[in-house]
This record gives structure tokens, C-alpha cells and sequence, in this order.
């Protein structure tokens, strides 16, 4: 079984290349995030083509996550418990969706940003990711053996190796000490990031950012992970970064993050 992350920023903009992903590298489950579309605006009628099943959260033209899958889409669940909303009046973001796939509870998560250190969306981020923690250690707690995937873009660089330059991102959000020990959070309940393990080379990103040439420049961020319950983390038998998937016209700026279970 394969599953699979992709920040695809814009589902209407790229469904001809996250169809061509799944066929060409044997995806059974993609998580996607950055839809940036409404639930009616989803392209549903591609996917089903290509024998996918999808769950899709979107309210608005920003935000957005879904689950496509081949091998089931069971017991769809949006946001997570005590998953907090931003602005005022306070409003739900897009930004968590879950169904179990083939036995596997498998989460999209798109990580509020935090714009800056100091403005009200890095404090809502931090709460986010606190949140989450909670109902992640509660799950576990539960179950020690659910087949739980927390995948998506996390918008946290955990390590300084993680950035193409520290400091570049002095003084900047991503890298702070209190994201990077939120991320760490989820380590210590018991969730292992599953990927690191298996793309350790220097200059491993997942993100480049659209301007000052950063793609070809290989100054990238890793920021997109797949934190697995203990139960699945021992199934991984590898995982890649399909970098290729930057390439080219029309790329997302974020490229897939495919992991392999037995």
C-alpha cells in the first residue's frame, strides 16, 4: 500500500498532474492539501475516472484538504476535537479532514502558517498544533494499536538542516523554538516521522518558494511530513520525495512525499 502527501496548491489548477502522480507512481491514498476551492468547485469527476474515492473540506478559495483513495474511504471526519477556528468573529478554517483507508486513519492536515512571529495567526498556530496534540495522544491512549497517518504540510522546519539557509530565517516563523517544539510534541506522544529515515541527504526539501529562482537554486524548506502511530510506523518499508513533481509548468510549489507500507 502507498500513501502519499502533496500540498497541491490549487486542485483545479494541477488535476492533470496529481492524475498523472497517482497513475504513473502507483498512489493508493493521497492526501492533498491547499485545494483552494469549495467542495461543489472540486474537479470529483477526474478522480472517480481514475478509480479514486474523495473526501474534500473546502470552504473558500483559500485553504482546503481532501483524501482521495482506491482502497476505501470510511467514517469521513472534519477537523479534529477542540480543533480551533482564527479571525473575528472566530471562523473554522479548512484545515484537517480524516477517513480510514484500507484499515489505515489517514489525516490531511494543512498547519496554519503563522505569517509572522508575534501576529495573532503564529499564536493560532501554536494553539492548532496543541489541539492536535491532544486528540493525537488521546487516540493513542484509546488504541495503542490504531494505523494512524498524520500527513501534510506542517509549515514547520523541525531542524536547522531542514532550511537552505538558518539564517535566512532568523527572526522568521517555521523555524522558532516554539513550532519546532510543538513538532516535537508529536515525536514524544509517539508518533515517528517515517520519512526522514529514508531521505536523509543534505539538501532534502519538500517546499520551494516561486520566486528568486529557489527551485533551481536548491534553497528549499522541508516541511511536509508523515508522522505514523507506532502501529504503522513499523508496516514502512521506505519512503521518497518525488522532487520531479516541482518541475516543470504549472508545478505546486510543494512536492509529493510518497511512503511505502508492507
Amino acid at each position: 500500500m502507498r500513501i502519499a502527501t502533496w500540498n497541491v496548491n490549487s486542485i483545479r489548477t494541477r488535476v492533470d498532474r496529481v492524475i498523472a502522480f497517482l497513475e504513473r507512481g502507483d498512489v493508493d491514498v493521497l492526501a492533498m492539501q491547499e485545494t483552494k476551492c469549495k467542495d461543489e468547485q472540486f474537479p470529483m469527476a477526474r478522480f472517480e475516472e481514475a478509480g479514486y474515492e474523495v473526501a474534500h473540506h473546502g470552504l473558500n478559495q483559500w485553504n482546503g484538504v481532501a483524501i482521495a483513495s482506491r482502497v476505501g474511504l470510511e467514517d469521513v471526519q472534519i477537523g479534529f476535537e477542540d480543533m480551533p477556528g482564527f479571525g473575528d468573529p472566530i471562523a473554522a478554517e479548512a484545515r484537517a479532514i480524516a477517513a480510514t483507508c484500507d484499515g489505515v486513519r489517514m489525516w490531511s492536515l494543512y498547519v496554519p502558517n503563522g505569517r509572522e512571529i508575534g501576529h495573532p495567526h503564529y499564536e493560532y498556530k501554536l494553539d492548532w498544533l496543541a489541539a492536535l496534540r491532544a486528540d493525537g495522544e488521546k487516540w493513542l491512549t484509546e488504541n495503542p494499536e490504531a494505523q494512524i497517518a498524520l500527513t501534510g504540510d506542517w509549515n514547520i522546519a523541525p531542524r536547522d538542516e531542514d532550511v537552505w539557509d538558518p539564517a535566512f530565517f532568523e527572526g522568521k516563523t517555521h523555524v522558532t523554538q516554539p513550532e519546532r517544539d510543538a513538532f516535537q510534541a508529536m515525536i514524544d506522544t509517539g508518533y515517528a516521522d517515517v520519512v526522514r529515515p529514508h531521505t536523509n541527504e543534505p539538501r532534502t526539501y519538500t517546499y520551494w518558494d516561486y520566486t528568486q529562482l529557489r527551485f533551481p537554486k536548491k534553497q528549499g524548506m522541508r516541511i511536509d511530513f508523515a508522522l505514523c502511530s507506532p502501529a504503522l510506523a513499523g508496516r514502512v518499508q521506505g519512503a521518497v520525495i518525488d522532487r520531479d513533481e516541482r518541475k516543470g509548468k504549472g508545478a505546486s510549489d510543494h512536492a509529493p512525499v510518497i511512503v511505502q507500507l508492507d
